[in-house]
């Protein structure tokens, strides 16, 4: 079975993700904030350093419950930073916490992400390989960094819609490519 060359064969748990996961529309908001959360965390590593961490950030991040998140005092962030399980950058821990609660004023001003998410797609699903940006990444993350939020450019947008599905980035040959 061929699938994306991206994905590392050796790693049962890259597998999983990427036959299972990776490019299916998933719009659910408890995901959709895990997914911006935890890509915010792959700026400048690689998302399979992230994916196989993913588990032990859902036990560090209270199971990605933005209203626990939003509420984090400064003794919830020195534990996030001492967990030896995630990735303990300071400025990306700090992030997560503030793009949460602005992933949340988001929500109440559309009605929830997936609505904020359709102002820039019309609710469609794109399908194209060989990129790492488009436009569409660019404007959204234009939008949330004037929004206040951080560890949100182009690049790090345009994976994030590839994980949830609105980007379908499966390569030629991919068994998944539709």
């Amino acid at each position: 079975m061929q699938r994306c060359s991206w994905c590392n064969l050796k790693n049962p748990q890259y597998v999983k993700y990427h036959d299972e996961e990776w490019g299916r529309l998933n719009l659910d908001e408890n995901y959709l904030l895990a997914m911006l959360i935890l890509e915010s965390f792959q700026a400048g590593l690689s998302w399979e350093c992230v994916l196989n961490k993913r588990e032990h950030f859902y036990q560090a991040f209270d199971n990605f419950d933005i209203n626990k998140i939003i509420n984090y005092p400064e003794n919830k962030i020195k534990e996030l930073l001492d967990n030896p399980n995630i990735i303990r950058n300071k400025l990306k821990i700090k992030a997560a916490i503030n793009n949460a609660k602005i992933f949340k004023e988001i929500t109440e001003e559309y009605g929830s992400f997936a609505n904020y998410l359709d102002t820039f797609t019309n609710g469609k699903i794109i399908s194209e390989t060989g990129k790492t940006r488009s436009i569409l990444s660019d404007r959204i993350s234009k939008d949330l960094y004037q929004r206040g939020m951080r560890f949100v450019g182009s690049v790090i947008i345009y994976s994030y819609l590839q994980a949830i599905g609105i980007i379908n980035s499966h390569e030629p040959g991919c068994f998944l490519n539709n």
